[in-house]
């Protein structure tokens, strides 16, 4: 196991400080794309902001990134973005595609819903079901969004074509590599749309657990984007919660060489209480491993994640 990549709490906080920087910017520009010059280049540079953080410790990126993601829905829009534009980066990676694929899929990942990001944030925030309008931005959103950012100047097709079509019905199990490029990226970002919606808190729902929201995009198992999907992240990516064999309470810290048997931080007991000092746990090495992920309200304690991150400094313990 790598070690941690944060040297100090200064480090960690700015580090933090960064994604949740690079979260509200895109807000602004999502929420205010007429106002925003050059609105193409801006999300070109979000893009490579994204990868920078990512370079510097990809799990610790993940954990940051789920931890957003999972613990509140304000700006709801913006953190959904983000989350399937890091794993669609993620994903390309995998399945490796060509540099050019790439950037149009990210990019499609971080606007596609341009056209309802009021409208999308307001639904995070709502109890009631959506109204009829709700509805009707809802349907012509992605039509619309890719009208949006042609308009905004965005001349990449498969970046327009993504976006105008990242609802429509997909096809699991289809060889990627006969598929055309934009009919590929489709797809992709389909698959990665559902996975990341999921997991992410409503005021009218938790968000559910990630190793629930994997099962459910992979429940067609010849659908080559789940599989590398979960190659990617793992079946508990790193931030989300879960509980082991023992039924103490733990937070996924890094991935490993298996998809379902990542580093652990033990950080409370069965009935919920935490921990002072958090233990680190490698699942791989043995006993306790993995018995169910578990949804970001099954811990209601706040807790310490530097301390936690600071644990993949020291070698992992079984």
């Amino acid at each position: 196991m790598t070690t941690l990549r944060v040297r100090d709490e200064n480090e960690y906080e700015d580090l933090l400080a960064e994604w949740s920087d690079l979260e509200s910017g895109l807000g602004m520009i999502l929420g205010n794309p007429e106002s925003v010059q050059q609105f193409a280049h801006r999300v070109l540079q979000y893009d490579r902001w994204m990868q920078g953080l990512l370079q510097r410790d990809p799990d610790v990126g993940l954990y940051l990134l789920f931890q957003l993601a999972g613990n509140s829905p304000v700006g709801y829009s913006a953190s959904h973005a983000l989350v399937c534009a890091v794993l669609c980066h993620l994903i390309a990676s995998e399945l490796l595609l060509p540099p050019r694929e790439r950037d149009s899929l990210v990019r499609a990942a971080l606007t596609m819903n341009i056209a309802m990001t009021r409208v999308q944030d307001e639904l995070a925030t709502q109890v009631e079901k959506p109204s009829p309008p709700q509805h009707e931005v809802i349907r012509t959103h992605p039509v619309k969004g890719a009208m949006m950012l042609g308009t905004l100047g965005v001349q990449d097709e498969n970046w327009l074509d993504v976006v105008s079509r990242h609802h429509d019905d997909s096809e699991p199990g289809v060889d990627l590599r006969a598929m055309s490029a934009g009919r590929r990226l489709t797809h992709i970002l389909h698959v990665v749309d559902r996975y990341a919606a999921m997991i992410s808190p409503r005021v009218s729902r938790a968000g559910r657990s990630a190793t629930d929201s994997a099962r459910t995009i992979l429940s067609n198992r010849t659908d080559p984007v789940g599989q590398a999907l979960v190659r990617s992240v793992g079946l508990c990516p790193p931030g989300t919660y879960v509980r082991l064999d023992n039924d103490e309470l733990g937070v996924v810290l890094r991935r490993s060489s298996k998809a379902n048997q990542p580093y652990v931080a033990i950080v409370g007991t069965a009935s919920g209480e935490v921990f002072a000092a958090p233990r680190l746990h490698g699942t791989a090495q043995g006993y306790p491993r993995i018995k169910a992920a578990l949804s970001t309200t099954a811990v209601r304690e706040p807790l310490n994640h530097y301390v936690i991150l600071r644990l993949n400094a020291h070698p992992a313990q079984g």
